[in-house]
């Protein structure tokens, strides 16, 4: 039985892992307006967006929260806070790295302030590619 339970358990952190509305930010991959933007999009289709980093990323996680929240889009929801280990095979041990999620919902005006910002660039707006 001990078993089982222990096998349910993993088979929930495994499907939340792999949330639709999330995005792992990395500090070296992309530049920050395309977070800035993809949260936008993920906020239209999902209503909320959890951003997540590791280590050295934290900063430009927090960054994209302020960026949404200061623009009036998005509220911040929950915030958490963790160490996880990451194991690499160049390392005999593994390494704790500092982790942070942070959920952000919509604000009651997201919609009209999107539709302004569309507006406001022509028609073309800043979710397109």
């Amino acid at each position: 039985m001990e078993e089982i339970t222990e096998k349910v358990n993993n088979l929930s952190v495994t499907a939340d892992s792999h949330k639709k509305n999330r995005i792992q930010v990395s500090n070296t991959k992309k530049p920050l307006f395309f977070y800035v933007n993809l949260a936008k999009r993920y906020m239209q289709q999902y209503n909320d967006v959890e951003l997540s980093a590791l280590g050295m990323a934290i900063s430009t996680v927090v960054t994209i929260a302020e960026i949404l929240k200061n623009s009036g889009l998005a509220v911040e929801k929950k915030i958490t806070t963790s160490l996880v280990e990451v194991t690499d095979e160049t390392r005999v041990r593994p390494l704790q790295k500092a982790k942070i999620e942070i959920l952000l919902g919509k604000t009651a005006n997201f919609d009209d302030l999107m539709v302004a910002a569309t507006e406001q660039d022509g028609g073309e707006g800043d979710l397109q590619n």
